[in-house]
């Protein structure tokens, strides 16, 4: 999976899909491996990606609140834990994941839902180049959420340990000054 760090500008998007809804670690770093480039494992609800398929298929009207119930909007509160998750490769979207709001005027509601779809056929063309083992599986809305509960903490741990280190390098750069010896006084003859 590759993991986007979560941004503060996608307040009207569901900002567990951008951090990719948590592939495990593993398959982000066999992804990062890979000679085409890796993948972009997210899970999305299946309901709603059949539903956008059927959509797109029949040439109906979507709007940006359909592609927005891909993850829903909530934290996924008004998910129901026993609906299935399932996993999509974003990769061919690069970094316009990054910023929801340009991928939408960019390609327009349909559009971002079409790159949905395809990162959902691009997942199952490719899940064969992974290692078998580290296959993301479809889960529980339960499942996925404790998985993203677990990542943010220890994506919180890092970053305290981050800042500890920091503070003790500081500490350390501090001691060493004090303790640097006097200058030599000079002997006089």
């Amino acid at each position: 999976q590759v993991q986007a760090q979560p941004h503060s500008s996608h307040e009207d998007f569901p900002q567990h899909l951008i951090l990719l809804a948590m592939a495990p670690k593993e398959v982000e770093e066999d992804a990062s491996s890979g000679s085409e480039g890796g993948f972009g494992i997210c899970y999305v609800r299946e309901k709603i990606i059949k539903d956008l398929r059927e959509k797109v298929t029949g040439g109906k009207d979507i709007t940006r609140e359909d592609v927005d119930k891909l993850t829903d909007g909530d934290g996924g509160a008004d998910i129901d834990p026993a609906e299935m998750m399932v996993p999509v490769d974003l990769a061919d979207l690069g970094d316009d994941i990054e910023d929801m709001d340009a991928l939408f005027e960019k390609l327009g509601p349909k559009g971002v839902a079409e790159a949905f779809i395809k990162a959902q056929d691009n997942f199952e063309a490719n899940k064969g180049k992974m290692e078998p083992d580290l296959v993301p599986k479809p889960m529980t809305a339960g499942e996925w959420k404790a998985l993203a509960d677990q990542e943010d903490m220890e994506d919180m741990e890092e970053e305290d340990l981050e800042g500890e280190e920091e503070e003790d390098e500081d500490l350390d750069e501090e001691e060493e000054a004090d303790e640097e010896p006097p200058a030599k006084k000079t002997k006089k003859a």
